[in-house]
């Protein structure tokens, strides 16, 4: 089922629907409409030790079939719903605690903390895409968040980003990272983050050109790259900074080669340029060491106590030289149906 089929099995018209968003968990889309997920597709992963972790509907038993994954799904994105407040009025905006070792919003809320980068363009769930120079909105949005793909303007929710200083782009709540970035050099930014979207049709070559004219630095971290074709994820590891590799095999293979850093081996996310090191530094407690890392060499950052030890976000980790990408028996695993790589929002 693509994205048109499973908006037409849910009965949604996209361009006529007061309230919708569609997001990307366990390699499924899933529709949420009036703060419930009503809709997905069969997802076309088999595990995924992140979500075995955080979602007991996901590591329960009972999920060997897409059809009983599906279910399981949904159930956990409308606990999240609940939780969270995601997709609703009632959404968490404010968040300073450490929830994924190696996410994004992680990463980007130190950097903002630490004044590495002055604002963060990120996607918020009613608002679309934001311009945010507060650490504690960044990972207050990004916390838990996965990626997504469409989302149907929130007045409250855009109310009480601007009242924390936020610049939401559009009020149609429209997700636009490029001109996200462009809004930020323009409000006079200068050292601007982004997160964008292996599966969004967002110009990595654009980012360049709004460097060169405003004179500002880009630094663009890719996620979302489950299913994404070998031809984007080279077009990826040319342009972007820091990449996630989520279920990706092609992202380990081909980007990791090409990676300075490598965090983490279950889910590796891989830094690729100075200017990623430059950001992930701020997650450490010896920045200047990791800024200072040779480009011409390789290394890991994981658990294993092998190599110098660091202090990385809330928890320890420990840093050695070696040849990547570095695998792992433990990462996700995808079934032979996999999604088309075409479908778009």
């Amino acid at each position: 089922m693509d994205i048109k089929e499973l908006l037409n099995h849910a009965k949604i018209d996209k361009d006529n629907s007061g309230d919708l968003h569609v997001l990307r968990f366990y390699s499924s889309y899933v529709v949420v409409s009036n703060g419930k997920a009503i809709e997905a597709t069969d997802p076309y992963m088999e595990y995924c030790p992140l979500a075995n972790y955080f979602y007991r509907e996901i590591a329960g038993a009972g999920i060997e079939t897409p059809g009983t994954r599906k279910k399981a799904i949904i159930r956990a994105i409308n606990g999240k719903i609940a939780k969270f407040g995601f997709f609703t009025r009632e959404r968490g905006l404010f968040c300073e605690n450490v929830a994924v070792p190696y996410g994004a919003s992680e990463i980007l809320m130190f950097a903002v903390r630490k004044k590495l980068i002055d604002a963060v363009v990120v996607v918020c769930d009613g608002a679309g895409t934001v311009i945010v120079n507060k650490p504690g909105v960044v990972q207050g949005i990004g916390a838990r968040m996965n990626g997504l793909f469409y989302t149907s303007p929130i007045g409250r929710t855009r109310e009480r980003l601007e009242d924390a200083g936020c610049e939401v782009l559009s009020s149609d709540a429209v997700i636009d990272q490029v001109k996200g970035v462009k809004k930020a050099a323009e409000l006079g930014y200068k050292n601007i983050a982004v997160t964008i979207n292996a599966f969004m049709c967002e110009n990595f070559k654009e980012l360049e050109k709004i460097e060169k004219k405003y004179n500002v630095s880009v630094t663009s971290l890719t996620i979302c790259t489950t299913g994404a074709t070998e031809e984007k994820i080279r077009e990826i590891a040319k342009y972007s900074d820091i990449v996630w590799s989520c279920a990706s095999g092609s992202v380990r293979e081909i980007i990791g080669k090409k990676a300075i850093l490598q965090l983490s081996k279950k889910i590796p996310v891989f830094v690729l340029t100075q200017k990623g090191l430059n950001l992930v530094s701020g997650y450490s407690s010896e920045g200047y060491f990791m800024k200072s890392l040779d480009p011409k060499k390789q290394y890991i950052l994981d658990s294993t106590r092998e190599g110098k030890r660091l202090e990385i976000g809330d928890f320890e980790a420990y840093l050695r030289e070696i040849k990547l990408p570095v695998r792992s028996e433990s990462e996700p695993r995808l079934s032979k149906n996999k999604m088309n790589s075409g479908d778009k929002i």
